[in-house]
């Protein structure tokens, strides 16, 4: 028979193990090809976008999620990565894209705006848009619950 410390324990454990590992990871997809997603839906994290990520592993991203549709710019400060930026608009059409906007190196940094109203903004490895043809009007699936 257990003590009553250690069911404790054990309640607690099963509890942290069944919080942590049910959730599914965001995905999206985009061309027939699938990506794990982190998700920006707050300031801070449109914010902090990237930045300062050494690696992107080839079948993840960074999906910025924004209350509504507006001309969308972003920028490479304190990003090492080189990344493909595409603009979706409300309906999850793309609208624009940035190719292989570098990092950034000096001050000022360029930015690359989306050309139309964008509610949603997929961050890939630079290259990704390229190797899946992506074109205007390819539509994203969100593979989650926004």
């Amino acid at each position: 028979m257990f003590s009553r410390t250690t069911c404790l324990a054990l309640f607690i454990f099963a509890a942290v193990l069944l919080s942590t590992g049910c959730a599914a990871e965001p995905r999206v997809s985009l061309k027939g090809e699938e990506f794990g997603v982190s998700l920006a839906r707050t300031r801070e994290a449109q914010m902090r976008g990237l930045m300062f990520v050494e690696h992107l592993e080839d079948d993840r991203g960074m999906l910025f999620i924004f209350p509504r549709e507006a001309p969308r710019s972003f920028w490479m400060k304190n990003t090492r990565i080189a990344l493909d930026i595409l603009y979706f608009d409300s309906d999850l059409v793309l609208v624009g894209m940035a190719q292989n906007a570098r990092p950034c190196v000096a001050d000022p940094c360029p930015t690359y705006p989306s050309g139309n109203p964008a509610q949603y903004v997929l961050e890939l490895n630079a290259g990704t848009a390229r190797a899946l043809d992506v074109q205007d009007g390819d539509r994203l699936t969100l593979l989650f619950e926004p």
